[in-house]
């Protein structure tokens, strides 16, 4: 998802291929043998498979709303816990009947150590964005995982404390940038018409 923001924001058009990772089409795999999403392939047949990576390639051709203008030291440091800490306790939150060790409002306790930065963050920044007082690249980076979250039970989510994070939340959520970008596509296969992204 954040690749594909990035990619949206950037006005890249990409030939766009979606795949079912319980059915992962060998042209993928031949590509990249990490064998998850995304992989892009530019112009120039170089292969990038890693989704910060395929933003910041995006970004790095056009940025209209300056999202690497952020404090780079503060961005990476939030995205660095986002995608290690915060994943591995939203994953055992969220798929919680593969580990239960412990109940899910465990998992989600120590998610919340995260959400509390991030409502911190938000604090500082008039609660617009969560290292300036702009959408940023640490926002976008950020965003996806925190729906996961919120998804699980959005009535919890919702009815939280978080104030700050839930109108940053919603935000996004109801930007032209997410809706546009959470359109459906159907299975990929060989021999198709091509689809483009962004249409």
């Amino acid at each position: 998802m954040r690749a594909r923001m990035a990619i949206y924001q950037a006005h890249i058009k990409c030939e766009y291929r979606e795949v079912l990772l319980k059915d992962k089409p060998e042209a993928m795999l031949s590509l990249s043998r990490k064998g998850t999403v995304p992989v892009l392939v530019t112009s120039d047949n170089k292969v990038i498979d890693q989704s910060l990576d395929v933003m910041h390639w995006a970004l790095n051709q056009r940025d209209l709303d300056g999202w690497l203008n952020e404090d780079s030291s503060l961005g990476r440091a939030l995205i660095e816990r986002n995608d290690n800490e915060f994943k591995y306790y939203l994953d055992r939150y969220k798929y919680h009947v593969a580990y239960p060790e412990y109940p899910p409002e465990d998992y989600r306790d120590k998610a919340g150590d995260f959400l509390d930065l991030l409502e911190l963050r938000l604090s500082d920044n008039q609660g617009v964005a969560l290292t300036s007082r702009n959408i940023s690249f640490s926002d976008i980076c950020i965003f996806p995982f925190v729906r996961q979250f919120a998804n699980v039970d959005l009535d919890w989510f919702k009815s939280s404390s978080y104030e700050l994070l839930n109108g940053w939340y919603n935000k996004i959520e109801q930007s032209d940038l997410f809706r546009d970008c959470m359109k459906k596509y159907k299975q990929w296969s060989p021999g198709q018409a091509p689809v483009y992204f962004p249409e």
